[in-house]
């Protein structure tokens, strides 16, 4: 299936809102994982797909790694720095962490689409890199 590239015109704030609104929730979440550690932890060595915590080593250095990358491309992404591999960081990070502690849960449905909603605003902004921007 082939796509017909189509231009279609964007509000500038509308885009610079979407923007810092969608950052806020991954420098928020970092801090969870600096300051509360061990709960986060816990969420993962709980869950079915628990596993996916212990790629990286212990599920604490998974933890304290995606947050250290959350906060430095959430803060990119809230500047407008570099948007497309903030996105791209971004999604490599929420889709284990959405497979790992939302995905085969039935109690956590709502978060789970939560997180698809959000992997929805950071690929918009990960395939609109070029975003030709007007201001009015």
């Amino acid at each position: 299936m082939k796509f017909q590239e189509k231009t279609l015109e964007v509000s500038y704030k509308s885009v610079v809102i979407l923007r810092i609104m969608l950052s806020l929730i991954f420098i928020i979440a970092s801090t969870n994982h600096f300051f509360n550690t061990e709960k986060t932890v816990s969420r993962i060595e709980n869950s079915s797909m628990g596993f996916i915590g212990y790629i990286l080593g212990t599920p604490e250095i998974a933890v304290l790694l995606s947050g250290t990358v959350m906060l430095i491309a959430g803060i990119s992404l809230l500047l407008g720095f570099k948007t497309k591999m903030a996105s791209t960081v971004l999604i490599a990070v929420l889709i284990p962490i959405t497979l790992t502690v939302q995905v085969g849960q039935i109690t956590t449905l709502g978060p789970l689409f939560k997180n698809v909603a959000i992997l929805g605003g950071l690929l918009f902004f990960s395939i609109n890199s070029n975003l030709k921007i007007q201001k009015q």
